[in-house]
């Protein structure tokens, strides 16, 4: 209840803005619900598919692409239309257009590997030049322009790497955008609150297509979007304000995504191979194994684990820097011991 009397009380909540937000996330809702299947039909028939390959690509019939493009567009739209953009939002929509941009043409087929990595550095150039970066007081300056473009970089490809699954990357991403939007509220951040709601509204109408079995995937301009989006949203909210390590709240809500790069990574510099180069080693993948093949199952059980860690990264927050360093502690161990667990498994064909 007092979370509810924060929230109500909070700088700048009126009911005209609770409307809008419910408004934004409506119309990005509605226009990704019709945006998609013509986006998907343009995919088609200008032949840009994801195509099996009966190794990773495992699905019967080649998935449109370009579902990314409806999802941007609808945010951006429903962004415009229902909210003023002020100097940080500008600079946040500026840098998310550059990698929706280059994954857009990566989509194609016709951008290289460096030069798409060099357009996400030019993004989080876009938004260390209006100050949208980490802040953190007991860092020298040096070391937060680090951090920024290292977690701004890493989170965009790391949704990137973890779309290896109808419904996945999408599904997180609304999960974790929506507890993100519940501590940009509970800090009286609402132009950071309307950011994110439009996007959960774009993703959930997205998702109606995109979830098992897909008709439509994000592509590489989907999943840098929403990663870089993410990314920026997490990194410019205060979470100290009641815990000097709020800080790592971030890391919880996000999790899924940056546990499963950190994973293929570790397996595949241990079997020799490059990091870049796709393979089986992503833990949904291992978990669908685990739990017979059923890629809805493997999904909605990473919904429920995305959930249960953004509810901790919430609760963070809230807690004593002894409490977040038990909590960290023992999420840490149960995590470990899962990716330990599946590691066992043998992705050899079936």
């Amino acid at each position: 209840m007092r979370l509810l009397e924060n929230l109500l009380q909070g700088d700048g909540w009126s009911p005209l803005l609770g409307f809008r937000l419910v408004a934004g996330c409506v119309l990005a809702f509605l226009l990704a619900w019709v945006g998609t299947p013509m986006a998907r039909e343009a995919a088609l028939r200008f032949g840009v598919v994801d195509s099996p390959d009966g190794h990773l690509k495992q699905q019967r019939e080649p998935v449109a692409y370009l579902g990314g493009l409806a999802v941007f567009v609808s945010f951006l739209l429903a962004l415009g239309m229902t909210f003023e953009f002020d100097h940080e939002l500008l600079a946040l929509l500026l840098a998310a257009t550059i990698v929706a941009t280059l994954g857009l043409i990566d989509d194609f087929g016709v951008l290289t590997p460096r030069a798409k990595v060099l357009g996400q550095f030019v993004a989080v150039f876009v938004l260390l030049r209006s100050d949208v970066a980490v802040h953190l007081s007991f860092l020298p300056w040096w070391a937060r322009v680090l951090v920024t473009v290292v977690w701004l970089v890493g989170l965009s490809n790391a949704f990137n790497l973890v779309d290896i699954m109808d419904g996945l990357a999408s599904g997180v991403g609304v999960i974790a955008a929506t507890f993100l939007l519940v501590v940009a509220l509970l800090n009286g951040r609402m132009e950071v609150a309307a950011l994110t709601v439009v996007l959960i509204g774009a993703l959930l109408g997205f998702l109606r297509f995109n979830f098992p079995p897909a008709a439509v995937y994000l592509g590489d301009c989907g999943s840098l979007f929403v990663g870089l989006t993410l990314g920026a949203v997490a990194m410019v909210i205060d979470y100290t304000g009641r815990n000097p390590l709020g800080f790592v709240a971030p890391l919880f809500i996000l999790a899924v995504p940056l546990v499963d790069t950190a994973y293929v990574t570790v397996l595949r510099l241990r079997a020799g191979r490059k990091i870049y180069h796709g393979s089986p080693d992503h833990f949904p993948l291992r978990l669908r194994r685990r739990l017979g093949g059923s890629t809805a199952a493997t999904v909605l059980t990473i919904y429920g684990l995305a959930t249960l860690l953004g509810g901790v990264g919430v609760a963070v927050v809230y807690l004593s820097p002894l409490a977040t360093v038990v909590v960290a502690a023992v999420v840490g161990a149960g995590v470990v011991a899962g990716l330990v667990w599946l590691a066992a498994v043998d992705m050899g064909a079936r």
